[in-house]
């Protein structure tokens, strides 16, 4: 170890069967990450934001938990934490400095440990005056809701946000905006203000709407792009075309199973299926898009939204915060003391 500590405090899971949060057991003699090779940095974690990756990917299965993770794991892929000592060709950072960033995948050192490795090609350092739990919360959903309109919109463009108010969707919202577009969202009667108070330039209230797929059909073709992070109504991809401009792209984030990428990619237009480009979003871990994502909440573009912040020793309380789906903005646990 390129650390005298040999022991950390960590919360490890082995199983989830019946949920990783009921699995999960504290320890403060949890071992901590092997030797530094090449551009690994060793990282004391201060915040961790929770996403729900974290518990869906060790809940696949016992192949998954085993070959992938390694148990027993740690979970927990964001983070902004201060480095403690680095590899010998991570020659950009140095101890003490503060960095953020995701570690692309879960892994058996996440975290919810105090100590975590990650590649020095990946890691971003703290721009002045974002906050240590504000820069935890880009990794996963400031990544996913910037690619997922990157490369598609461009300035003036119409864009369709279907879940405004979740952790993807709030950022989405913003950087829309920030893109020059105009941006029509959804969400649930509690949370429309909260939604126009992002930028959304127009708000749907779902509860109140009989028809949404009719409503938007009846608008005629006036979208340029359409994100999806929720999978409902059902129809929304097959009769995108009836408001999706041509040559457009439907972007799905988020949906309540597979069954519903499935369904939405394999049912031909011609039996009912969607005619519009339908693209299966998968997150990648670009350095690049984080230093942008900070430099815009640097410069208060994009305001990160908390919704709680847990110390290390209610992480299991986090955890069922954020399964509930009633979190409006981003689950942060305090892992080890600035």
């Amino acid at each position: 170890m390129a650390t005298e500590q040999s022991k950390m405090k960590a919360w490890l899971y082995s199983d989830t069967t019946g949920g990783l949060e009921n699995n999960l057991s504290f320890t403060s003699e949890a071992r901590t990450p092997p030797a530094l090779r090449n551009d690994d940095v060793l990282i004391t974690v201060l915040s961790a934001s929770l996403n729900p990756a974290d518990y869906k990917l060790p809940e696949m299965g016992l192949l998954m938990r085993k070959l992938v993770i390694g148990t027993p794991a740690s979970p927990g892929m964001d983070f902004c934490g201060r480095v403690v000592a680095t590899g010998p060709d991570a020659t950009n950072f140095s101890p003490d400095q503060l960095v953020y960033g995701n570690l692309g995948k879960p892994c058996q050192f996440g975290t919810l440990g105090e100590l975590i490795v990650a590649s020095a090609s990946l890691l971003v350092h703290l721009p002045e005056g974002v906050e240590v739990d504000h820069a935890a919360t880009l990794g996963v959903t400031g990544q996913t809701a910037y690619q997922s309109l990157k490369g598609y919109v461009s300035a003036n463009d119409k864009v369709f946000i279907n879940g405004g108010s979740g952790g993807c969707g709030i950022f989405a919202i913003q950087i829309a905006k920030v893109m020059g577009c105009h941006v029509t969202t959804t969400c649930s009667a509690k949370n429309v203000e909260f939604c126009r108070g992002l930028g959304a330039d127009e708000v749907i209230d779902y509860t109140a709407e009989e028809d949404l797929v009719a409503s938007l059909c009846e608008r005629g073709v006036v979208f340029d792009h359409i994100v999806d992070h929720i999978g409902y109504p059902a129809a929304l991809y097959h009769q995108s075309h009836h408001y999706l401009a041509p040559g457009k792209t439907f972007v799905q984030v988020g949906a309540p199973g597979v069954g519903t990428f499935a369904g939405r990619m394999l049912l031909p237009g011609f039996l009912g299926g969607g005619k519009r480009k339908y693209v299966v979003f998968v997150t990648k871990n670009s350095r690049e898009d984080l230093v942008q994502l900070g430099e815009w909440v640097q410069k208060g573009a994009i305001k990160v939204q908390l919704d709680t912040a847990y110390e290390l020793e209610d992480a299991v309380k986090a955890f069922k915060q954020l399964r509930s789906g009633r979190a409006r903005g981003k689950i942060i646990v305090h892992v080890a003391k600035s």
